[in-house]
């Protein structure tokens, strides 16, 4: 790692009162948070930050930077002074919360350390300071709890197991009923657990706890679990993570305190009120961790009145001030208010728009940045399907409604075998008592979540959402016996494998698969439901105006790939500006594949040029239809591109036919001449054989028969005062001479066409970039060619030299886990590779053809990421499936907004 130069970042520890909003980067999230909450005058415990760039220097080294050891000792010097106590000092001892917080919120995928600083002797001080001997041993075994199992890497189910067994002696079900006798046996028996699996005694030295924990949180960036959240949020892997040591406040101290966790506006709906959990007398990992259910926010009114007063002017002062929902941590001690943490919160994609909306109505956001906090992949989760209302359906149970949608799946009772039955292609719902940490792997895997504990703050519910995953939560009715992998409700008993159906926007449970019905989102876009009507639908509403917004500023167009009217009528009605991709080689299946066959199995021209008289009027008719759905608007009809032998039979199929027919004595002509044609055809790779521009310029006729069915089909809706905007693109060219001389043949057959037809017709001629050696070439190629199309698919296949439908399968999975890639590189272009042939294409392209246009046509101009690439790259515009249309139109707004909006994460 390169040395710290830089005078901002020379130092490795702040103080809270150092630190402000907009030093993510250096204090992460959690700190510069709490350094802007101290700014602000709100009651943020007294604390000092370590610094993300002291986790990168020991994470690139194994060691802890040289001035960190004395920097921590100041900072705690000053912490001392300050709160008027010593770390771990027998009689008046101060004790410390050890946490992570990267720039980007990963919720529970690092460790905390709470009460550092208790030890045999400090453990009486506290019981004396705090007037509260069951308090004091409550909070040294909550330590050694937590040490144990993040510090020193002991199993947590041994802790857990010896509280259980702590609570059966004493015949009670929750911890609160155990005395401070039985939490005195229960640290012994936790102390001897440590030793055991540690090898060594429980550290003693309240110093020593506090750097090893502060260790352990620079380690716990690369857990596994860490990583893997990394790769499905897309957050880079090396940032690093800020540690933060905080003053401890209690919550555990009995019924005047507590803990929980707010939401200024509700991250389910987005609409605005009360919204969070409250335990009282526990600390803040209870909370998340849904061990015991909480009580709804509001009723903290009746429980402390001023504290709850207090705390709904800090949630106001915060949402105005980050002018966002803002996600809250607090504690109460002895009805004393402190604020712990906030972040602009996770929400699902209905309540990101209805927010983004609302705050453009109160005046604290304009139209850009309501832009900038909706994502495309937030309205590809609303167009999914929803559970259909009017059918029959047998109720399981209900719980808090966490995360929305409709998850359909079979039932399973641990991560493991959400992962085993995923990968086996079954659709899964993960059913747990809560989630923890641990269960990430499963939660991916799984269709939705429920769980029987927790509410809309525990862990399940803030990952899921954080993953747009449908969730259930707190569904008490439900018990859930993972060791015996079953759920019972009354009398009903739901086995593992035995479908359910959950619903994240009601938190209603279902047995058996429900049906579905689109979406309305779905039906706003296809015109079946019309925005802000009755104020029937407020997310409708919501969606409307940031669409509309980001069709006012977006620079690319969005084009539809689209192979008949169906799709292209559909296509229009999603936003659609025109077809990008027209694949002309759908149109030679079904019942024209055996006049395909007759034009492969020809043997004389007469032969081929029959049976391309044939083809001529059926593509003919294919584009009279095409144009007239999309009249006045371009449609780029690509000619023939794959390999001929894909439209004939398999060849092992046809083999074994022939074989069977001579064992019979029974020949079959036809049979054995379409053998030797599959034979003559069979390649070893075809995707990189005979296809594409080479196969118009080796079958004599075919690719002219095509550009004739065009030019006709667009004199034809001329004629009918239409306004047909034909393109013709040529595939897989490599060089600029196959151009020239299908388009020199092209040329003839649409001078033909306009003499016989007296209708003059401007059909621009161009090419797909889909070979590395047509983008290094690109200047040569724009001399024949009106447009490019970017065919990112094969583009990337023959970048990377990745055989697309082979390489998934078999080792891409493989490459993601090792981080190889982020995302797979036909999800989201690679930039750094295939991007950067792009680029070099348009530049030289426009450099010899200045009004050259340009397109992408590949899986990628529908992906987010990627359209911020093309916008960037400058393309005129993308082309996607009809579904993703909307998705790209929106993108493509965010890409052009000027507006340098928070990265809501």
């Amino acid at each position: 790692m390169s040395e710290n130069k830089d005078p901002q970042v020379a130092k490795f520890v702040y103080d809270f009162t150092e630190g402000n909003k907009d030093l993510k980067d250096l204090l992460g999230g959690k700190g510069a948070n709490l350094a802007e909450m101290t700014n602000l005058g709100l009651p943020v415990p007294p604390g000092f930050t370590v610094t993300t760039e002291a986790c990168k220097v020991y994470l690139d080294s194994g060691e802890e930077p040289v001035a960190l050891r004395d920097e921590v000792t100041q900072h705690l010097d000053a912490l001392e002074k300050k709160m008027g106590k010593k770390l771990g000092q027998a009689d008046n001892p101060l004790l410390v919360s050890v946490r992570s917080g990267a720039k980007f919120s990963m919720p529970g995928m690092m460790d905390t350390v709470l009460n550092i600083g208790l030890s045999d002797k400090s453990v009486q001080g506290l019981a004396k300071q705090a007037g509260d001997e069951r308090f004091a041993w409550d909070s040294y075994r909550r330590l050694i709890q937590m040490f144990g199992k993040t510090v020193l890497d002991v199993d947590g189910e041994l802790f857990e197991d010896a509280l259980e067994k702590a609570k059966v002696a004493k015949k009670v079900t929750v911890d609160t009923d155990l005395d401070a006798a039985d939490l005195k046996k229960l640290v012994t028996r936790f102390k001897k657990i440590v030793k055991t699996e540690a090898g060594r005694d429980f550290p003693q030295d309240p110093r020593e706890q506090m750097d090893l924990a502060i260790k352990a949180v620079f380690e716990s960036w690369n857990t596994d679990r860490a990583k893997l959240y990394r790769r499905q949020e897309r957050i880079p892997g090396d940032l690093g993570t800020a540690v933060n040591v905080c003053s401890m406040v209690f919550g555990n101290l009995g019924a005047d305190s507590g803990t929980g966790v707010a939401f200024t506006r509700d991250p389910a709906s987005g609409h605005q009120g009360v919204y969070g959990d409250y335990l009282q007398n526990a600390q803040g990992e209870d909370v998340v961790a849904g061990i015991r259910n909480t009580v709804p926010l509001a009723e903290l009114e009746q429980i402390d009145k001023k504290s709850y007063d207090q705390l709904m002017q800090i949630m106001e002062t915060l949402e105005n001030h980050y002018k966002d929902l803002c996600d809250i941590e607090f504690t109460i001690e002895r009805g004393q208010l402190w604020m712990l943490q906030t972040r602009v919160g996770k929400r699902t994609a209905g309540a990101a728009f209805r927010i983004a909306t609302q705050l453009v109505d109160q005046g604290l956001i304009d139209e850009a940045e309501a832009l900038q906090r909706v994502t495309g992949a937030q309205l590809a989760q609303l167009m999914f399907p929803r559970f259909d209302d009017e059918a029959k359906v047998e109720l399981l149970g209900r719980g808090i409604a966490a995360s929305p949608g409709a998850a359909v799946g079979k039932a399973v009772f641990d991560s493991y075998t959400a992962i085993k039955w995923s990968r086996s292609g079954e659709k899964v719902i993960l059913i747990r008592r809560e989630t923890n940490p641990d269960d990430l792997d499963g939660m991916i895997a799984c269709e939705g979540i429920l769980t029987s504990r927790g509410g809309k703050t525990s862990h399940a519910a803030v990952v899921a959402r954080g993953m747009g995953k449908t969730c259930v939560c707190g569904a008490e009715e439900l018990e859930v016996d993972t060791k015996r992998r079953r759920m019972t409700i009354g009398d009903t008993v739901v086995e593992e494998g035995d479908t359910v159906s959950i619903d994240g926007s009601t938190g209603k449970v279902y047995l058996g698969e429900v049906p579905v019905v689109p979406s309305p989102v779905v039906e706003y876009f296809e015109g079946r439901m019309h925005a802000g009507a009755d104020d029937a639908d407020e997310l409708v509403g919501a969606v409307h105006r940031i669409m509309a917004y980001a069709d006012r500023v977006r620079r690319l167009r969005v084009r539809a790939n689209a192979d008949n009217a169906e799709d292209a009528l559909r296509a229009r009605r999603f936003g659609a500006q025109g077809i990008g991709l027209c694949r002309t080689e759908h149109m030679f299946l079904g019942d024209r594949r055996e006049l395909v066959e007759k034009l492969i199995l020809a043997d004389t021209d007469a032969e081929r040029e029959e049976s391309l008289k044939l083809l001529l009027p059926l593509q003919k008719q294919d584009f009279v239809e095409l144009f007239e759905a999309m009249d006045g608007l371009p449609v780029t009809v690509r000619l023939l591109d794959p390999p001929l032998h894909e439209f004939l039979p398999d060849i092992t199929e046809l083999s074994v036919r022939v074989a069977l027919a001579e064992s019979r004595k029974d020949k079959n002509e036809n049979d054995l001449r379409l053998l030797q044609a599959v034979h003559r055809l069979h390649e070893q790779n075809p995707m990189l054989g005979l296809r594409g521009v080479r196969l118009g310029l080796v079958i004599p006729g075919l690719f002219t028969m095509q550009v004739r069915a065009i030019a006709e089909a667009a004199a034809e809706r001329k004629n009918a005062k239409g306004d047909p905007r034909a393109e013709i693109m040529i595939p897989l060219v490599g060089t600029v001479q196959e151009l020239e001389i299908v388009r020199e043949e092209a040329d003839q057959v649409i001078a033909e066409v306009e003499e016989q037809t007296g209708v003059k017709l401007k059909l621009a001629i161009g090419t797909m970039i889909e070979l590395p050696r047509a983008a290094l070439t690109a200047g040569q190629i724009a001399e024949a060619a009106q447009f490019f199309s970017f065919g990112t698919n094969d583009l990337t296949q023959t970048v990377w030299g990745f055989s697309r439908d082979d390489v998934e399968a078999s080792f891409f999975t493989a490459y993601l886990e090792k981080g190889i890639f982020g995302v797979s590189p036909f999800e989201t272009i690679d930039k750094d590779g295939v991007g950067s042939l792009v680029k070099s294409a348009v530049a030289a392209g426009r450099a010899t053809r200045p009004d050259l246009k340009l397109g992408v046509c590949g899986e990628h101009g529908g992906d987010p990421e990627s359209v911020h690439f093309f916008h960037e790259a400058g393309l005129d515009y993308v082309s996607c499936s009809p579904f993703r249309i909307p998705v790209a139109r929106l993108e493509a707004g965010r890409a052009a907004s000027t507006s340098q909006g928070s990265d809501h994460r």
